[in-house]
């Protein structure tokens, strides 16, 4: 029997618009991933809109929230690393090859995950039953996904993502270039987040997974590898 496999998507955005500040993906939020998915014998490609290199968010390296998860260990990793130097561009990507696509976050993705190809691909996963899923900022790219049906991806769909009093506590609030709390909402998401924020939550509907927070990551893992094999 083949392996399982899923597709992740990361970011290629190394800085703001706005501001002179870094930012690229959320590390944690590829690692505590690949890490779950990987231990369950999932098979893992990384892909981006561009294809190619992908930076890091230095934040991610400095504020961990899951550090005992292993992040530090991944990126000590040449082999691991590597995996970002060169990665497959999304609209190459058949998503027939996959079981399920995943998101990462990082405010990297705000400027380039609201994406045609990447909403085509993200669309072909689910009319054709595979799981699609996103952590933090990642549901950035569900915003333009529209289904088979000519309806959106989020219309009436239970779904998370990274709040606004996260964005403004992590003083970015004034150089995101919108609030991917409102634009969910917008597609006719129906929005909850944690009592607290940048605690873990999960909103699975159906074959639908969100993520709220980068804390939210490995929890994501789990809801995803359970439903790829309860498929």
């Amino acid at each position: 029997m083949a392996a399982q496999k899923i597709l992740i998507i990361v970011t290629n955005v190394r800085e703001y618009e706005k501001a002179g500040m870094r930012t690229g993906l959320w590390l944690g939020e590829l690692t505590h991933f690949y890490d779950y998915a990987e231990e369950h014998g999932f098979e893992l490609d990384i892909a981006s809109p561009a294809g190619g290199y992908v930076p890091i968010d230095p934040e991610s390296l400095a504020h961990d929230v899951l550090g005992e998860l292993g992040t530090d260990r991944r990126y000590r990793d040449r082999d691991f690393m590597d995996l970002l130097k060169d990665t497959k561009k999304a609209s190459d990507v058949k998503a027939e090859d996959y079981d399920a696509i995943y998101f990462t976050g990082g405010h990297g993705v705000m400027f380039d995950f609201r994406d045609q190809a990447l909403a085509g691909l993200t669309a072909r996963f689910h009319d054709s039953g595979r799981i699609v899923s996103a952590v933090c900022h990642g549901p950035a790219g569900l915003l333009e996904v529209t289904l088979e049906n000519g309806d959106p991806l989020l219309k009436g769909k239970n779904v998370t993502g990274f709040s606004w009093p996260e964005e403004e506590a992590a003083q970015r609030a004034d150089v995101v270039p919108f609030s991917l709390q409102d634009e969910l909402k917008s597609r006719g998401g129906n929005y909850t987040v944690a009592d607290q924020p940048f605690d873990p939550y999960v909103v699975t509907d159906g074959r639908l997974i969100t993520g709220q927070n980068p804390a939210s990551a490995r929890a994501v893992a789990e809801a995803v590898v359970a439903a790829v094999k309860n498929r």
